[in-house]
């Protein structure tokens, strides 16, 4: 098959490397793969850009799509053109402007199916789409009667547990017994505070934890300012904003993360990633969490979170392979063409 993905994004944040890793998966498996991304906004100041990393993957579509929700009306009615033109047998949507653009300029005989990556995305004006994929199990409900099927995090090969943590630990200046991290953008649906907060409760049975908050974002001084006055400033480090392997060593080093908040992918991919590294994980019950998660938080307080972190649970989650996982969404591509 010839797969178009759309993600009208210029960050390799939020779904973004979801998307390259199910394409790498649908390439692997002898389909033709490519993803527009927006291609209008080139300064990204806070998170990373998304086009280096597509071009670098040989994923990076050239089609001519500006694919960006500040395009001109001009702009995306070129985009609707240049999109009715092309030969492709799936356009697969992730943002709601990818779906509109998709919606009105599917090129002839071209399935559409529509990702929907957070439930803020669920409106009564969703357009048409031949099938959907959700997020987590939960969000099924709100799409009765359409062909719908959960995509769950898809995971490089790279996140895999140290072959020796201690020796890691010591190379990244890490001490410090139970080490927690917090592992996103710092966004005010992630938490930064409420973790804050709990870990200084954490401290008082624990002296020796220490908290690694690794990302960047708007949220970053205030969150330094919340440490400076809880006195914390000598067990909580500020990791900045990592990326590929050297992220992963970071996430490799921690005891546990806690996910107290997710932004606009609900598949909890960084829980995935985690788990993957053998580092445990705390999670409140929002989006796919609950299914990745080895102890929910049973509310979002600094006491709950506590005693989820002290209460030592482990659970055993078999989260299937990226080849898996690509392989059920093309499934879904073939029920969809077959049934149009």
């Amino acid at each position: 098959m010839r797969i178009l993905h759309l993600l009208a994004s210029p960050f390799w944040s939020g779904p973004a490397e979801n998307v390259a890793l199910l394409a790498l998966a649908q390439r692997e498996a002898g389909h033709e793969v490519t993803v527009a991304v927006d291609r209008l906004r080139r300064e990204v100041s806070a998170e990373e850009p998304a086009v280096p990393r597509f071009e670098a993957l040989g994923l990076l579509d050239e089609g001519g799509l500006e694919l960006s929700v500040k395009s001109s009306p001009w702009r995306v009615w070129r985009d609707l053109r240049r999109l009715k033109a092309r030969s492709v047998d799936v356009v697969h949507a992730h943002f709601t402007h990818d779906h509109l653009v998709a919606r009105w300029g599917r090129p002839r005989g071209a399935v559409l199916i529509r990702s929907v990556h957070a439930p803020r995305s669920l409106r009564s004006s969703l357009p048409g789409a031949d099938a959907y994929t959700v997020p987590s199990s939960s969000v099924i409900t709100r799409l009765v009667g359409r062909r719908v099927r959960v995509l769950p995090p898809l995971v490089d090969s790279m996140f895999r547990p140290a072959e020796d943590r201690e020796a890691l630990r010591r190379e990244l200046g890490l001490t410090g017994s139970p080490l927690i991290g917090m592992v996103s953008t710092f966004q005010p649906s992630r938490r930064h505070a409420l973790g804050v907060e709990a870990f200084a409760r954490l401290r008082q049975g624990h002296a020796g934890a220490r908290l690694v908050l690794v990302g960047d974002g708007e949220l970053v001084e205030p969150v330094r300012q919340q440490v400076r006055a809880l006195g914390l400033e000598e067990a909580v480090t500020f990791a900045g904003y990592q990326r590929g392997e050297t992220f992963v060593r970071w996430l490799r080093a921690l005891d546990e993360v806690w996910v107290l908040g997710l932004g606009n992918d609900w598949s909890a991919r960084a829980a995935a990633q985690a788990r993957a590294c053998g580092v445990r994980v705390v999670a409140v019950g929002e989006g796919n969490l609950p299914s990745l998660a080895d102890v929910l938080v049973e509310e979002p307080t600094p006491e709950a979170v506590v005693k989820a972190s002290e209460s030592g649970t482990k659970a055993l989650v078999a989260h299937p392979s990226n080849e898996k996982i690509a392989a059920e969404v093309l499934a879904l591509y073939e029920q969809a063409r077959a049934e149009r």
